[in-house]
C-alpha cells in the first residue's frame, strides 16, 4: 500500500484520488509521501519508533513461559493457572494471559476422547457407515438406543423469570423422585422418531420396544437396526425374537463410539430442549414432558444428514493413535 501511494503520486495523481483508489484516508496518503521524502524506500520498510514504554518481556521469557506450560506441571496441581504461572516466572498475571492467548494455550480446558479397541472396527464402521451414505433400497434404517436412568428432579425453591438484564435463575440442589428410561427408533430417512419410556432398562423392555416398532413400520420394507453393543441388544430372547422376525437386521456399532449412532445426537436435542432445564414433581410429569417433545418434534422433523466417508473416520482415527504412541 504504501509503495503503490509514492507510485501513482509520482504519476501526479492528486493525494485525493490516490486516497479513494487505495481505501484510505488522505492525511495516510500525506504522511508516507512525507516519510518517502525524508527517508527514500528505506522509510517505507519499517515503521517508525513509537511512543509509549519500551518492552520488558523479551523473546527469552516468553519462550520460557510457553515451554514450562507445555511440558510441566505446578507443585501439587494438574494444570497451570495464570495466577500461579506468573509466579513461577517472575511476570504479572496479565502478561501470561497475554501469552497464552497468542499462542492459543488454554491450560485450564481438557477435552475427553476415547478410541475404539474392538478387533472389528473397521467393518462395524464400514457397515454402519454404509447405511448412512448409501441405504439399501426398499428398507427402513433405524438409529435404535436407549437414554437411560433419566432423572424426574424438582428444585428446592421456585425460580425467578428471564427479564432484562437478568438471566432466569433456578436453585442449585434439588429433590429426586424416580427414573424413567426413554427408548427411541430414528429414522434415518425423515427423522422420524419413534419413542416409550419404561421403567426399566433390560432386555424385556427391549423386546417391547422392537414389537412397538414392528407394529409402526410398514410390514413389506425390510428393517435395519442400528444399535451399540449392549447385553440388551444381544440377549437370547432378542435373538429368538429375531429369527422369528427376519425382516429385522441388526448392525452393531463398534465398541466405545457411540458417536456413530445418530440418535444419539437427536438425544442431545431432548436433552438441552427439554429435560435438562426442567423441573419434574414426579416421574409421570417427566414422562409428560418427554412425550410432549415427541409429539411435537414429529410434527415437523429433520433428519440428520451424515456426510462424514469411512476413509476419512479412519485417517483422523489413524492420527489420534499416531499422536498417543508419539506421547507415551
Amino acid at each position: 500500500m504504501r509503495a503503490r501511494i509514492i507510485l501513482a503520486a509520482a504519476e501526479g495523481t492528486p493525494n485525493r484520488v490516490i486516497a479513494r483508489e487505495l481505501g484510505v484516508g488522505r492525511p495516510t496518503v500525506l504522511q508516507w509521501r512525507t516519510r518517502f521524502a525524508e527517508g527514500g524506500v528505506e522509510s517505507l520498510m519499517h515503521d517508525a519508533p513509537r511512543s509509549g514504554r519500551p518492552r520488558e518481556i523479551d523473546a527469552e521469557k516468553v519462550a520460557d513461559v510457553v515451554r514450562a506450560t507445555l511440558e510441566s506441571t505446578p507443585k501439587a496441581a494438574t494444570h497451570w493457572s495464570v495466577r500461579t504461572m506468573a509466579a513461577a516466572q517472575g511476570i504479572s498475571p496479565a502478561t501470561v494471559q497475554r501469552i497464552w492467548s497468542a499462542h492459543g494455550l488454554k491450560p485450564h480446558r481438557v477435552e475427553t476422547f476415547k478410541l475404539s479397541r474392538d478387533p472389528e472396527f473397521v467393518e462395524k464402521l464400514r457397515d454402519v457407515v454404509g447405511l448412512y451414505l448409501n441405504p439399501p433400497e426398499h428398507a427402513l434404517v433405524l438409529s435404535i438406543d436407549e437414554k437411560s436412568q433419566i432423572q424426574a428432579l424438582d428444585r428446592t425453591q421456585p425460580g425467578l423469570p428471564l427479564k432484562k438484564g437478568r438471566a432466569g435463575t433456578m436453585t442449585h440442589d434439588y429433590k429426586r423422585h424416580g427414573t424413567t428410561s426413554l427408548f427411541a427408533a430414528l429414522n434415518v430417512l425423515d427423522g422420524q422418531v419413534i419413542g416409550e419410556c419404561m421403567k426399566r432398562h433390560r432386555h424385556q423392555e427391549f423386546l417391547r420396544f422392537l414389537r412397538r416398532v414392528d407394529r409402526e413400520t410398514p410390514p413389506d420394507l425390510d428393517v435395519h437396526c442400528i444399535v451399540d453393543n449392549s447385553s440388551t441388544h444381544k440377549h437370547p430372547s432378542v435373538r429368538r425374537w429375531l429369527k422369528r422376525h427376519p425382516r429385522f437386521h441388526m448392525h452393531f456399532t463398534p465398541t466405545s463410539s457411540s458417536w456413530l449412532n445418530i440418535v444419539e445426537r437427536w438425544f442431545r436435542d431432548i436433552t438441552t430442549k427439554r429435560i435438562r432445564r426442567g423441573a419434574f414433581p414426579s416421574v409421570c410429569a417427566l414422562i409428560d414432558a418427554i412425550e410432549e417433545y415427541l409429539q411435537h418434534y414429529n410434527e415437523n422433523p429433520k433428519p440428520f444428514i451424515w456426510t462424514a466417508s469411512v476413509d476419512h473416520i479412519l485417517a483422523k482415527v489413524s492420527r489420534c493413535k499416531a499422536t498417543l504412541e508419539t506421547l507415551h
